[in-house]
């Protein structure tokens, strides 16, 4: 630990999310500052951990943030800059660039952050990607066309998740869009839609290594699920499985071409259905959203926001990192938008369920058991019945909600 003063950790929080970690580095000995919007004020932040909290109209990187921050700086000596959602990610690294801190900086973030950055280093890394191109030269969009099968997805190249996707099935169609994008073009990349079975995988690492990841399947792609509605599962992939085993040598391969020294990161791969092989599609250098975490936790015995707390700390203090005991149970997630405004899951009451989803207009439980077999015949069971008991269908996102 500093001599002089305790670990400072400043964390920026555009979404409400990240409450394990600031609990775990309040218990660590931190000082935890809080930087979130003004309209999640009243959400159920773990005040108790949080040593100072500062709120602002937005987190969007420009002058009146980087003032407000290094402001801070004038009489707190920050240690770690610390983003706790996805859209935070790159303002955290502009703000360490400024403070001259350790951590991701402006270059190295975009391999976490920019699809087009991401496909284009993991292409030169010899890692599969789907094919795609830069929406940039028209030439060079109407060639890649002419020579990959449709259909592609027009793709944000820095959203999160499946926000802003566009399924595009002929080429006439993509031309009214770009028009409608104008000068926003040039952020978005057009991409060959593979059909297949998606995978992601969620490591913990530490002096560029993966000390661990764990891979878990989805039922159907999330982009399905975003844009056509249905229930959203994830399970646990059995772990001495050769599909389990391929995902985590390509999940290595990419941390390690990316360069990352320490961190949690949430990466996504699809199984191409008609050739078998292994496709990176993007990774983050986050804790998995929708409820990943929990999950991940039911399966391993730890929880992923603690341990990244654990990693900024000892990074912080110069100190080493170990795992924690790991579990080998396996895990199971089912969601789903919901007709009702506060659905009634108690008529489900098998054992294995360990935690509930308690949210305005979703359901959603979360088992864990010894085998991967029960929890896919749970998460089949809880599909069919979620679909009748609960399911509502709303329009894809074109921007993230609060």
């Amino acid at each position: 630990m500093h001599a002089d003063h305790p670990t400072t950790l400043l964390c920026l929080a555009s979404y409400f999310k990240g409450g394990a970690f600031i609990e775990e580095a309040k218990r660590l000995g931190c000082q935890v500052i809080l930087l979130t919007r003004q309209k999640l004020a009243h959400h159920a932040w773990p005040m108790d951990s949080i040593d100072e909290r500062f709120l602002m109209p937005d987190l969007q990187l420009g002058p009146n943030l980087i003032h407000a921050v290094s402001y801070l700086a004038r009489d707190r000596q920050i240690d770690a800059i610390v983003p706790l959602d996805d859209f935070d990610v790159e303002t955290a690294a502009h703000l360490r660039e400024h403070l001259r801190l350790p951590g991701l900086g402006d270059s190295q973030v975009r391999f976490f952050r920019d699809k087009l950055a991401m496909r284009m280093q993991a292409q030169a890394a010899g890692i599969p990607v789907p094919a795609f191109v830069h929406v940039l030269n028209y030439k060079r969009l109407a060639a890649f066309m002419a020579a990959t099968p449709p259909p592609w997805v027009l793709k944000p190249r820095s959203s999160a998740g499946s926000i802003g996707l566009k399924m595009i099935h002929h080429s006439d169609e993509l031309w009214p869009i770009l028009d409608q994008l104008g000068d926003q073009q040039s952020h978005y990349l057009l991409e060959h839609f593979l059909p297949g079975d998606v995978f992601h995988v969620d490591s913990v690492i530490w002096d560029g290594e993966v000390l661990y990841a764990v891979a878990h399947r989805y039922a159907r792609p999330p982009m399905s699920v975003m844009h056509e509605g249905g229930v959203f599962i994830t399970t646990t992939l059995p772990r001495e499985d050769a599909l389990t085993q391929a995902l985590l040598t390509v999940n290595r391969q990419v941390i390690q071409a990316k360069g990352l020294r320490r961190g949690v990161t949430h990466a996504e791969f699809i199984r191409g259905a008609a050739d078998g092989q292994i496709y990176f599609l993007e990774i983050a250098a986050r804790v998995g959203g929708a409820n990943i975490d929990r999950m991940v936790e039911a399966a391993v015995g730890f929880n992923l926001w603690r341990e990244w707390a654990r990693i900024e700390t000892a990074s912080a203090r110069g100190e080493g990192y170990t795992l924690p005991p790991i579990t080998q149970a396996y895990a199971g997630l089912a969601i789903c938008l919901a007709r009702q405004e506060w659905p009634d899951t108690s008529a489900y009451q098998d054992p294995e369920i360990v935690w509930r989803l308690s949210k305005e207009r979703h359901a959603g439980l979360l088992v864990a058991a010894a085998t991967p077999e029960r929890v896919q015949a749970l998460m089949q069971d809880y599909s069919q019945r979620f679909a009748a008991d609960f399911l509502a269908v709303a329009p894809p996102p074109d921007k993230p909600t609060d």
